[in-house]
């Protein structure tokens, strides 16, 4: 030890610590060599026995306690910087290295302090504060993988600390979820090339999974060889989450545009193609790949592409835009458009976001109305048209008898009168009075040689909607006005409700149309087998669309989740929320939510949906554990599923306490458990099984559901669904039903 303080190379003190009484005394010099008696300009019998407060200023006195103290528990070497006191009052910035001395005297701790005087700048102290302060987790470690330094960002994000981690091997880290193929590529470029860069998914010292943005760079010796790796870690585990939620709101956004029908599409600033839903397949007979990249005008008329090359360029929303294309097989096609400009804070355009609507088959329809129309008045106006004529001053001059008929004027009455008096609404004579005077000032007038629509009056001052064609005729220097009256009151109200049916019943068809597409994604396609269980299900729906819904899935490894549901009414609105709660259910999956909790958060997540639509849903959830052989289950209001067991021959009712979903916002629903035994076989079903009427109106009712059970519960689970639908229509002597009728059975083996 003498020969080691003595060194000159090196600035050594030994500072002792003493320990009475169970409290700490006050650390004292026992011994300095003489480099350090130079540097701080003392003797050895004015400096040895002195306490360390002799040459610590006291900041640094608190970074000596704290790095004493993990020397001391931790048996690793500690260092801090800190302001050294020489004997002239001066003072030194040093970094100083504690290492603990072994084979210490009972009731002494002896550390030996070395000190390494740092200048101005002093890249070493720069780098260490560097490093220690860094917001970055970093990471040293030998050429074979070995830790040999963390900072404290490390232990901060992993969990580990610094003692925990020495020594180890960076795969202490791995969360398991990453290809190997990975690892073994990252240790070829970095061997290779010296440098890696990627995202790499780890696991905390508690479990729980996180992911870096992990820089790994190689140190070489001078020889050029790798001695060690240096690790830099950016925790990016909030922005992958922000990522997947993105990505998953994308995907509802791609399935509901598919699903709407109509052609949703963006555009960059310049009118190209950069997004087109499936629907564009439909409308115009190109693929999504066959449009992107398109300008706008390419697949419009020629007609169009004249009048509407400037709507991208003008950079104002358009609405209800009539847009001609040419189909990719030659026919025409009429669309209704409409689009918004998208701009990013500076005002700069963006792009382009819209949607156009396939109107070609109600464009034809209208115009074939209109032509019918016009042939239908043609032919009433011969003969059923009150023809009223008028000098420029707005004098009566003739008037025919369904004039007479229509306004209650006598032709004698009615000559020689100003037409405003006898026919049109005091409210409108103002605006009569102007028409005149501008069309003999300018030869122009807003109701001439068009048909107008307008209100007229009767003799008893009761008015009723005519349909009105004017044409003036230039007589001389004068000009006469021919009018032709025709009453539309019928027309009118048998035209509303001529309109009101077929939008009703458009309506009616597209929901049912929609509703069926929604409805075919919702149900598993296949059943699920395994060597621990079977599980399938039928759905039949009353009319074309139906309220229930099932489902199965695997939440992860060890545990299938099943629920049923049964939504109120049979339309595109109990559809649509069938497909809400499908997707607020499987978006759950990954979390380790139990059967009550799961229909709490579903709960929340509806009720003002539900509310609102003045819908409810019936559901009941339940999770099995396949390597615990045991199912936990709750209820929200829907009926009971049947538990056999072949061993006991008998039946259970797995239910739950728990309110219908969309009743009440804040609801707590009871969780139960049951173990599985091999061979219990659960039946889930809706109402509609259990309230199937037969022509005597009798119910087929839960005790013939429970007999036809007990008679094929020893058969799979499709021939059990079989056999219960078999007897349903043989009860109900039909194979159409009042209601929807849904079975999912679950045979555990």
């Amino acid at each position: 030890m003498s020969n080691l303080i003595e060194l000159r190379a090196f600035n050594l003190l030994i500072v002792r610590s003493e320990c009475a009484g169970g409290q700490s005394v006050a650390p004292h010099i026992i011994q300095a060599n003489e480099s350090a008696l130079k540097l701080l300009g003392y003797s050895k019998t004015e400096l040895n026995g002195q306490p360390l407060t002799l040459v610590f200023s006291e900041k640094s006195l608190t970074y000596w306690q704290a790095a004493a103290t993990n020397t001391h528990n931790c048996s690793i070497d500690s260092s801090f910087t800190a302001e050294l006191l020489t004997k002239n009052n001066g003072s030194l910035s040093a970094l100083v290295s504690i290492s603990t001395l072994p084979d210490c005297v009972a009731g002494y701790v002896d550390c030996i302090l070395l000190i390494q005087v740092l200048k101005s700048g002093d890249d070493l102290l720069v780098m260490r504060r560097v490093v220690e302060q860094s917001a970055s987790a970093m990471m040293i470690t030998d050429r074979s993988g070995s830790i040999e330094y963390v900072n404290p960002k490390f232990t901060e994000l992993t969990g580990y600390s610094g003692e925990e981690l020495i020594g180890q091997n960076p795969s202490i880290l791995q969360s398991g979820h990453m290809s190997p193929a990975l690892y073994k590529s990252m240790w070829d470029t970095l061997l290779s090339t010296g440098q890696w860069q990627g995202e790499v998914q780890n696991k905390t010292k508690s479990g729980r999974e996180y992911w870096v943005y992990e820089s790994i760079s190689a140190i070489k010796n001078q020889a050029g060889e790798i001695t060690h790796f240096l690790a830099v870690e950016e925790d990016v585990t909030h922005r992958k989450a922000v990522e997947s939620a993105l990505s998953e709101s994308e995907e509802r956004f791609r399935q509901m545009a598919d699903l709407s029908g109509e052609w949703l599409w963006e555009q960059d600033p310049n009118g190209y193609y950069l997004y087109s839903s499936v629907a564009v397949k439909q409308i115009l007979g190109f693929s999504q790949q066959q449009i992107i990249g398109k300008h706008y005008t390419e697949l419009l008329t020629d007609q169009d592409k004249a009048s509407q090359t400037g709507y991208s360029s003008n950079q104002h929303a358009f609405h209800s835009l009539v847009n001609h294309y040419r189909h990719k097989d030659g026919h025409l096609v009429m669309t209704e458009s409409t689009g918004l400009p998208l701009f990013d804070k500076r005002g700069k355009l963006l792009k382009w976001r819209g949607v156009d609507r396939d109107i070609t088959a109600r464009m034809q329809f209208q115009n074939a109305l209109i032509e019918s129309e016009k042939r239908t008045r043609l032919i009433i106006e011969s003969s059923l048209d009150a023809i009223v004529i008028m000098d420029a001053y707005g004098i009566i001059t003739d008037w025919n008898q369904r004039a007479e008929k229509m306004f209650g004027w006598s032709v004698e009455e009615a000559i020689g009168q100003p037409l405003a008096q006898l026919i049109i609404p005091r409210r409108y004579h103002s605006a009569h009075r102007e028409g005149m005077q501008t069309f003999l000032r300018t030869g122009a007038g807003p109701v001439l040689n068009r048909q107008t629509e307008q209100l007229a009056m009767r003799r008893d001052g009761s008015e009723f909607p005519v349909e009105l064609s004017v044409s003036p005729l230039k007589v001389g220097n004068t000009y006469i006005f021919s009018g032709f009256i025709h009453d539309i009151s019928g027309r009118r109200a048998a035209e509303q409700q001529i309109r009101q049916a077929e939008v009703e019943l458009a309506i009616a068809q597209n929901e049912i149309r929609i509703a069926q597409e929604i409805q075919a994604t919702l149900t598993p396609s296949s059943a699920i087998e395994t060597d621990d269980f079977v599980i399938t299900g039928l759905c039949v729906p009353a009319d074309k669309v139906g309220g229930d819904y099932y489902d199965y899935f695997f939440r992860d490894e060890a545990h299938l989740d099943i629920v049923i549901a049964d939504v109120s009414g049979h339309s595109i609105g109990p559809a649509l929320f069938m497909v809400e709660t499908r997707s607020a259910l499987r978006v759950q999956h990954n979390l380790a939510f139990s059967p009550a909790e799961t229909l709490g958060v579903l709960n929340k997540f509806l009720f003002n949906d539900l509310n609102n639509a003045d819908y409810f849903i019936t559901l009941f959830y339940m999770q099995v554990d396949l390597l615990g052989r045991q199912i936990k289950y709750a209820n929200a209001g829907h009926p009971p599923p049947l538990l056999f067991n072949g061993l006991r021959n008998e039946f259970r009712e797995l239910d739950a306490d728990g309110l219908i979903v969309g009743i009440r916002q804040d609801v707590m629903f009871e969780e139960k458990s049951v173990s599985l035994t091999e061979g219990d076989v659960i039946l889930f079903y809706t109402d509609g099984l259990i309230e199937a009427e037969s022509p005597q109106q009798a119910f087929f009712g839960l005790e013939r559901v429970k007999r036809v059970f007990l008679e094929n519960a020893h058969l799979p689970p499709q021939a059990i669904i079989d056999a219960l639908y078999a007897a349903l229509k043989r009860f109900c002597e039909t194979s159409r039903f009042n209601d929807d009728i849904t079975l999912m059975v679950f045979k555990w083996r």
